[in-house]
């Protein structure tokens, strides 16, 4: 799904607080524990639907809440009538919420990432999708200047080619996140986003998509269908379900105005030398490819780096014992569709893939440790409790989490790649004392 803001994704979501350290006995313990009890016994019952409301002493302030967004839609010219029919029944959803707290795209190791969305089976279902559709694809390459295996990549990795949208209501899962405090900013402009296509007609009312408001073949955020969804077939919708034209073009054209270079790839695996700085890594240096060779910097299989009067950066999503990639600033479009440098090497490795790439050749690690979301809350707080870090304490691992481990790791004579591992977790913990 794209949180271009989703971001990256775009990205992009903090866990449940960790539980208290015991305490000593206390008179009112057989209360607590009674009432610890009852607790349990309601979270069960709401883990049995996903569509379960929450708790019935929050549906007063949620119904002034929403009178509220029914307003500001009124005010943005929608009906009545329509807002009647949109608004009926709306309740927040439980589920929504824990999925919100808990995204498993952060955690997930780089290799387990590329093993889960780069497979073979999802690599021949797309290279049959490539051929089913190549005349349509190829005209939508040629209005917009993004290649047929890039559409189809994103396509794979978003729905699996057309197999999974979500259940969600779209309208109730988004007034569910607008009306939490976290993000209800966002969150409110994409519920407003969404009853203006639906009244628009582009989308039914009944729509259903994933937890965070995405929807159709291609996870559009409503703001994102509503500013770059297209009608390639002119049957006066944005259909990014049935219309094939309409999903290709909409996809196509959202690269294309997030800054898509016609005929050019995303960017390579590739070989670092010896000795090579870790500071020039990261995507805040850009360097033209000839710089790149004058460093030492190769194709993977040794072979000299192309000769193209273009930037590019270099990026080490698993860190610098990881793969290395040469990036191109198609990689860039794919970041502002979603800012997560595993999906945006995910959609460019797939893309090569489906036209006969290679596997990676980067040497796999015997074991990959990855941080969950608490370790990395953690990270962040012993980061920011030596001035290195001033963003939320979310557990998400964006930029400014990664360029206060960068400057962590100069301050110990660490080599800074930026990226988080339990070794430089338990570093930072000790250095605390706790």
């Amino acid at each position: 799904m794209r949180i271009a803001a989703r971001s990256p994704l775009w990205q992009k979501f903090p866990p449940s607080p960790a539980r208290p350290p015991a305490t000593a006995a206390h008179p009112l313990a057989t209360v607590k524990d009674a009432m610890s009890a009852r607790v349990l016994i309601l979270a069960v019952m709401f883990a049995v639907t996903t569509l379960r409301p929450l708790a019935a002493a929050e549906a007063a302030p949620f119904g002034e809440w929403l009178r509220g967004v029914r307003a500001e839609a009124r005010a943005a010219g929608m009906s009545e009538a329509f807002l009647d029919d949109a608004l009926a029944g709306v309740r927040p959803i439980a589920r929504v919420i824990e999925l919100d707290r808990r995204q498993p795209e952060f955690t997930l190791t780089f290799w387990n990432y590329l093993d889960k969305n780069v497979n073979d089976l999802r690599i021949r279902k797309g290279r049959a999708m490539l051929e089913k559709h190549r005349a349509l694809l190829e005209k939508t390459a040629e209005r917009y200047g993004v290649q047929p295996r890039f559409i189809v990549a994103l396509w794979g990795l978003e729905t699996n080619y057309g197999e999974h949208f979500g259940a969600f209501p779209i309208i109730a899962a988004l007034a569910t996140l607008a009306h939490d405090a976290r993000r209800s900013r966002f969150f409110r402009q994409q519920l407003l986003a969404a009853l203006t296509i639906m009244h628009r007609g582009d989308v039914p009312l009944t729509t259903t998509g994933s937890w965070a408001g995405a929807m159709g073949n291609f996870q559009f955020i409503p703001t994102t269908y509503k500013d770059f969804a297209v009608d390639a077939d002119g049957d006066g919708r944005r259909d990014m379900w049935n219309s094939y034209p309409d999903m290709f073009g909409s996809a196509a054209n959202y690269l294309a105005r997030s800054g898509w270079r016609r005929a050019w790839s995303w960017g390579r695996e590739v070989r670092l030398p010896k000795g090579f700085s870790l500071e020039h890594a990261g995507l805040g240096t850009q360097k033209p490819i000839a710089e790149w060779k004058r460093l030492g910097v190769t194709r993977i299989d040794g072979g000299a780096l192309p000769d193209e009067q273009t930037d590019a950066s270099i990026v080490l999503p698993s860190g610098y014992e990881g793969p290395a990639f040469l990036i191109y600033k198609n990689y860039r479009a794919i970041l502002s569709w979603n800012r997560s440098l595993l999906y945006a090497v995910a959609v460019g490795h797939l893309a090569d893939r489906l036209v006969g790439g290679l596997p990676l050749q980067s040497p796999r690690p015997a074991e990959e440790l990855p941080l969950s979301r608490a370790d990395v809350q953690d990270l962040q707080r012993l980061l920011a409790a030596k001035g290195l870090y001033g963003g939320e304490n979310d557990g998400v691992v964006g930029p400014e989490t990664r360029n206060a481990i960068k400057a962590y790791q100069r301050r110990v004579h660490l080599p800074p790649d930026g990226f988080p591992t339990a070794g430089l977790l338990e570093r930072l913990r000790g250095a605390s004392g706790g």
